[in-house]
């Protein structure tokens, strides 16, 4: 039976990668991946040297097909994501559903767990997290208000991702629902200029108004609403 591992990658600092997801990485037959040019890069850095096949958020429903066709084909194969876990907020929950849908599905679909801007946020939040709402990254424009209304009515911590050049406009809107959120914002985790902001949302929005020069890379927002209890997010923004 083939087998698809999905592989978890470093998410900034390279030696994140783990032992299991190298030795796979060198015995399949090919990788699947959302940036060949930025896994290329993955690979060069640990000496490997695979066929990359790209897969990415709008690869049309018959290039999936014939990809699907090609892990049949093949031994086994490998699924990562330019950083983190793959089907988490990326590409690949699609090709796992059209593996799964398929009526003749014969791939054997193998988790390697490892990096995850996700848990890594919710590890550093100070919140109770037996419990949290995962939103992925807000809609562009539709959708939007009543994306942040639930953010701002949950009784649980959310997580969710942003990019930089909306950012702020997106804590704006936020604190409209909610002014009284406190905030830890997580930006660049494991990478050089890593940085982990807490306070309420009036003032880590001041903050970047301030600094934009810190408007750069990738976001993990957390929230707590005021009708959460447990926990605390208090701190100085750093």
């Amino acid at each position: 039976m083939p087998k698809l591992y999905l592989v978890a990658t470093p998410i900034g600092n390279l030696e994140d990668i783990t032992l299991r997801a190298l030795q796979i990485l060198k015995r399949v037959d090919f990788v699947l991946c959302e940036d060949t040019r930025v896994s290329a890069k993955l690979l060069k850095r640990f000496n490997i040297e695979k066929p990359l096949v790209s897969f990415y958020e709008h690869t049309k429903l018959e290039k999936i097909k014939r990809i699907i066709g090609q892990i049949r084909s093949s031994d086994s194969a490998v699924l990562i994501t330019d950083a983190g876990t793959p089907g988490i907020s990326d590409p690949g929950g699609r090709l796992i559903e059209e593996i799964l849908a398929s009526e003749d599905n014969n791939i054997e679909i193998i988790p390697v767990p490892g990096a995850s801007a996700l848990t890594a946020a919710a590890s550093v939040s100070g919140l109770p997290m037996n419990r949290f709402l995962f939103l992925g990254f807000p809609p562009h424009k539709k959708g939007r208000q009543n994306y942040m209304r639930v953010v701002a009515e949950s009784v649980y911590p959310v997580i969710y991702y942003e990019s930089p050049n909306r950012l702020v406009k997106n804590l704006e809107l936020l604190a409209k629902f909610s002014p009284k959120a406190r905030i830890v914002l997580c930006r660049e985790m494991t990478k050089v200029h890593e940085q982990i902001l807490r306070g309420e949302i009036g003032e880590i929005i001041a903050y970047f108004r301030d600094n934009p020069d810190k408007l750069r890379g990738e976001f993990v927002i957390v929230v707590k609403n005021p009708r959460l209890k447990g926990g605390s997010a208090r701190d100085k923004i750093t």
